[in-house]
């Protein structure tokens, strides 16, 4: 009896054993508590699929470490050096092909960045090229403004205060003939010098500094302020003594005195001054009969054959020109053009001077001024004009250069002006020196209350005069000083134009009327003037002029970027296709393998670790499991010799943190595998996994 009951504990002890043991057979869980498998809802031919790419090596963008990455792109390049890198045979053919590799990329890198840099630089290329053109515009202007009969009374006092000066400083007289013709009846004896007050001349002598001689009265005194010597354009020999005037402020404490090597040029520089204060309170209708008209300038006209007159002409006042007339004015919104090139199909005209009329001390020359311009441009005769002389046949041939520039970032350039911070004061399209004259008038506005006679009127002022500003002349020589020095800002803010025309003049001489031709000229243009003038013409009175263009063709610069988006594009890829055989292909299978498949493995990485990192942190501390029983004090270890018997079995207590399981064991021939497909092949095994 003792031992059945041995026997069957020692049954019971197999079976807990075998409960415990992993490695036994269990019970086959049922559909609802078993996991889902994917490879298991898998199709027989999926499950095979499957395992095979899970089997296979991971490569390319997905492979787990930049080692691998780099070798699955040096391998699958177009770029060959790195591909030859990866398979060379030893060390040194290895290390050859790094080195060559390393060289083709600094010579792009270096080819690149010139490549850049000339980009950056904004060079423009000129291209050249020709075609006909119209004719342009044809301002005359005589040198003398306005006819000296018209003007005298105006003048008399000024001429008979300028004489008197010539008279004391080089004591000739005056001419006779000048002295009868003309009768000084506003000069009084005695009477007290108007302009020689207001303005003194004065002589300096070089030993006595700070001193000065007055003109008229022969006294000395004391000059103070700044002294400025203004160079002479005319050839004058040495002297110890030279010639100027002074100019001061409101209240006298600010003088500035203006001297000049030569006396003509003192002498004429300060008539100029008072004549401009003269002719500014003269109203411009007073002005324009006071001038030449179209019919006495213009003694005959031709243009491309074809007769013309004083009709052709429109009038331009200029302030210190007088009555000007401009040729193809776009007048009635037409431009004339020329059939031909040559003098026979230019404009030709006579031109009546008329000497007698001339003012002696403002202009000391004879002739007329001639400007080519475009339709719509202002005509700066004082600035560009081209002096007709007297007694001659002035041939002027041209030829027409447009240019166009490119403006911002190639050069500082405007297209209209309207990005120029300057009012444009002129009634013509913008250019450099209309914003440079409407800044300096505006200025002169500003500082000295009044505008400077030669130049047009802004809105809302009046010309300067001793009446209303006693001081602007000072004020005027003290801004012009400061717009040659650059202070004014005028130079910094004008731009010049994007687009203009120039004409190059080339200019001939000839005598005319010839000794032969004048006997028979002279009397001809006598009669045909007789209206307009009553006495016989000489040949100085008169002067021709023919200006036509030597060829009908037109010469255009124009700018082009000489670097643009396209061909910086294309120089990339000749650099890559000659140095490393590399196509815009291999340029994005280089950016998404070192730009994104790169850094997208570092940041799977950090990423994995950042997860553990985490999970770390929030599980929660692992209990201490209960100490187990070792050795003697286990008693499911107390083996004993005898087997035990079932009923012995059924009374051993069960193992600690075991559990016994309820379910059946599972029914064997129900793990049986069926055929992947109807008709299996020979050479295949079905995997025992599955």
């Amino acid at each position: 009896m003792l031992a059945r009951e041995r026997a069957d504990e020692q049954r019971t002890r197999i079976a807990h054993s075998r409960a415990l043991d992993p490695l036994e057979p269990r019970a086959r869980p049922s559909s609802e508590s078993r996991p889902h498998s994917p490879i298991l809802a898998m199709a027989p031919g999926e499950k095979i699929k499957a395992k095979i790419k899970k089997n296979l090596p991971v490569t390319g963008p997905q492979a787990p470490t930049i080692k691998e990455l780099m070798r699955w792109y040096c391998l699958n390049t177009n770029t060959h050096g790195c591909r030859r890198i990866v398979v060379s045979r030893g060390r040194l053919r290895r290390l050859l092909w790094i080195g060559f590799t390393l060289t083709a990329v600094a010579l792009i890198l270096w080819q690149c960045a010139l490549l850049v840099f000339s980009f950056y630089t904004v060079s423009v290329s000129i291209k050249v090229h020709f075609r006909k053109l119209d004719f342009p515009a044809v301002t005359i202007c005589n040198i003398n403004p306005y006819k000296y009969s018209a003007v005298r009374n105006l003048l008399a006092d000024l001429e008979q205060e300028t004489r008197e000066a010539l008279k004391s400083l080089y004591g000739f007289p005056e001419s006779r003939k000048r002295r009868e013709a003309e009768s000084w009846s506003s000069v009084l004896e005695g009477m007290q010098p108007r302009f020689s007050h207001r303005i003194p001349l004065l002589i300096f002598d070089q030993y006595e500094k700070g001193k000065a001689r007055d003109f008229f009265t022969g006294r000395k005194r004391k000059v103070d302020g700044r002294i400025i010597h203004k160079a002479s354009n005319v050839m004058h020999i040495e002297s110890k003594q030279v010639v100027g005037f002074q100019l001061c402020s409101n209240d006298t404490s600010d003088c500035a005195t203006y001297t000049f090597s030569s006396g003509i040029n003192a002498i004429q520089e300060w008539y100029k001054l008072h004549y401009m204060n003269i002719m500014a309170q003269v109203p411009l209708e007073k002005k324009i009969n006071m001038s030449y008209s179209a019919e006495e300038l213009l003694v005959t006209c031709f243009f491309d054959g074809v007769s013309c007159d004083a009709r052709n002409f429109t009038l331009f006042h200029h302030p210190m020109h007088g009555n000007c007339y401009t040729f193809n004015n776009r007048e009635n919104e037409t431009i004339l053009s020329t059939s031909m090139g040559g003098s026979e199909y230019g404009l030709q005209v006579i031109l009546y001077i008329n000497e007698e009329e001339y003012n002696p001390f403002l202009v000391s020359s004879t002739g007329a001024k001639v400007i080519i311009h475009r339709q719509d441009e202002y005509p700066f005769v004082e600035d560009v004009g081209t002096e007709i002389e007297t007694a001659m046949v002035t041939s002027i041939g041209m030829h027409l250069t447009e240019s166009f520039k490119l403006s911002e970032p190639y050069s500082q350039c405007t297209e209209d002006g309207s990005d120029v911070p300057i009012r444009n004061i002129y009634n013509a399209a913008y250019s450099l020196q209309i914003c440079l004259h409407s800044c300096f008038q505006t200025k002169m506005v500003e500082k000295c209350g009044c505008a400077q006679y030669s130049q047009p009127l802004p809105p809302a002022a009046n010309y300067c005069n001793y009446q209303q500003h006693p001081n602007w002349m000072y004020c005027y020589y003290q801004l012009h000083r400061a717009f040659v020095q650059e202070e004014l800002g005028c130079q910094s803010v004008c731009k010049e134009a994007c687009s203009f025309k120039e004409w190059t003049l080339t200019t001939s001489l000839a005598q005319w009327p010839s000794v032969v031709s004048e006997k028979w000229l002279l009397p001809v243009l006598t009669w045909d003037q007789g209206r307009q003038i009553n006495k016989k013409l000489n040949k100085t009175d008169l002067a021709k002029l023919l200006i036509f263009y030597k060829d009908l063709n037109q010469r255009s610069i124009m700018e082009s970027p000489a670097n643009s988006i396209e061909m910086l594009l294309s120089n990339f890829g000749g650099q890559l296709g000659l140095w490393m055989s590399c196509s815009v292909v291999c340029v994005i299978e280089i950016i998404e393998v070192f730009f994104i498949d790169f850094f997208s493995i570092i940041a799977r990485r950090q990423w994995q670790k950042a997860k553990e990192w985490w999970a770390r942190k929030q599980a929660p501390p692992c209990p201490e499991a209960p100490r187990s029983p070792q050795g003697q004090d286990n008693p499911a270890l107390d083996i004993d010799n005898d087997l035990p018997t079932f009923n012995s079995a059924l009374h051993l207590p069960p193992a600690l943190g075991t559990q016994v399981p309820g379910t059946p064991p599972p029914k064997y021939n129900t793990l049986r595998l069926e055929r992947a497909f109807s008709n299996q092949l020979t050479d295949t095994q079905i995997l025992d996994e599955l």
